[in-house]
């Protein structure tokens, strides 16, 4: 008998379907009366209440309140416990670790930055995601064991033939074959490894400018250069992860670059990347250049050309556009996306100026004509990502009746 509560149709699985329908209207809309989640879900009054009784009885919905502004005694109110389960996600790069926890209505609770200069070993990397994690989960006021699932990210991606990063040489120590083995033992939730622009990519399909769009393309300029395919509302990785590296991707402009993974290096990266915006700058005879890390820069340069009218800034402005778009004209010929989110401080610093120019220049370069928007997610978006990913998987799992 138990197989059979288990299948399709049931009405095991139908109250399952229905308690995970209120728990996204809850997460979409937040409190909520018994009434209004009955209307949202077509249930009738005693369904609902017998759902919101059930719900509050497994924990994963608390009464909270209750409606004001109408005659007579308000409505009792309800949303998602926040304590029903926790996520945490990092976000690493040669120069520091990012990690964040967050509770299952996605606020974050817990943040802490670790400073990672240096050579690294695979050993000190172990030390240093445990370390970056745990300074989060104490910001938290939680422990390792409180969380369900952590979403790493990092450059490059790790091949899942081999278990190796490829594709980011410039992050030392996270090259070692055993070092997923490590973390794994080190960690006692399960751990997800994604590209950095990947989950930059998921931040703007769940909260920025790419919401309610199944096939778009994110161009991401910051330290490197690099894009994320979303092909039917699914990231599209690759045969190893390496889907949408389109620093090394060859471009008129720039010489013809051989063995680019072991250059570092490509075409489109030397044509239009963050390291490209200063030279071109002193090229054109900009004066005033500051100094300092060059995505810093590109990007405070970008935005001065952006504010500016006068003619050399605008050419500036205009160059940078046409190299943005002879590297987009290739992917949006080959995937014809319905969208292009420009992301990163190097394209977002640039504004609606830069946008339009983008625009213009890559209708006249490729025949597919997707819209180009400069993305909503600002703050700490790979982190953001990866808080997204990790839960939305421990949703599945968390919110699941049917178990």
């Amino acid at each position: 008998m138990a197989g059979i509560a288990g299948t399709p149709g049931t009405p095991r699985v139908l109250r399952a379907m229905n308690d995970r329908a209120a728990l996204d209207l809850l997460l979409e809309h937040g409190p909520l009366s018994r009434t209004r989640i009955g209307k949202l879900t077509g249930l009738s009054k005693p369904t609902a209440s017998q759902l919101l009784a059930r719900l509050e009885a497994s924990g994963l919905v608390l009464a909270t309140g209750t409606t004001e502004g109408r005659p007579g005694p308000g409505a009792q109110l309800y949303e998602v416990n926040p304590a029903a389960a926790y996520a945490a996600g990092l976000d690493v790069t040669p120069e520091r670790i990012l990690a964040a926890v967050a509770d299952v209505t996605g606020r974050t609770v817990g943040e802490h930055e670790l400073p990672t200069p240096g050579r690294r070993s695979a050993k000190s990397v172990v030390q240093q995601v445990t370390a970056a994690l745990d300074g989060a989960v104490k910001a938290a006021g939680l422990a390792r064991d409180d969380l369900h699932r952590l979403v790493i990210g990092t450059p490059g991606a790790f091949d899942p033939g081999t278990g190796r990063l490829r594709y980011a040489s410039h992050l030392p120590g996270w090259h070692s074959p055993t070092l997923l083995d490590e973390l794994a033992a080190a960690l006692p939730m399960p751990v997800e490894y994604e590209n950095d622009v990947n989950l930059v990519a998921v931040a703007e399909q769940r909260l920025g400018a790419a919401r309610g769009y199944g096939d778009f393309v994110l161009l991401w300029s910051e330290g490197g250069l690099g894009a994320a395919l979303v092909l039917g509302g699914r990231l599209h990785r690759g045969w190893t992860g390496g889907a949408g590296e389109v620093g090394f991707l060859p471009v008129p402009g720039t010489p013809l670059v051989r063995q680019v993974a072991k250059a570092n290096s490509g075409g489109y990266q030397e044509l239009a990347g963050s390291q490209a915006i200063p030279r071109l700058a002193r090229e054109l005879g900009v004066q005033d250049i500051p100094s300092g890390p060059y995505p810093e820069v590109a990007a405070a340069l970008v935005a001065r050309a952006a504010a500016a009218d006068d003619d050399l800034h605008q050419r500036l402005l205009q160059t940078y556009a046409t190299n943005l778009a002879t590297g987009l004209a290739s992917l949006v010929s080959v995937l014809d996306p319905e969208l292009v989110v420009l992301s990163g401080a190097s394209l977002t610093s640039g504004g609606e100026p830069l946008r339009a120019l983008v625009q213009a220049e890559l209708e006249e370069l490729a025949a597919p004509r997707p819209r180009l928007v400069v993305g909503d997610v600002h703050e700490h978006p790979v982190l953001r990502g990866a808080l997204e990913s990790a839960l939305a998987t421990t949703r599945d799992e968390v919110f699941d009746t049917s178990r």
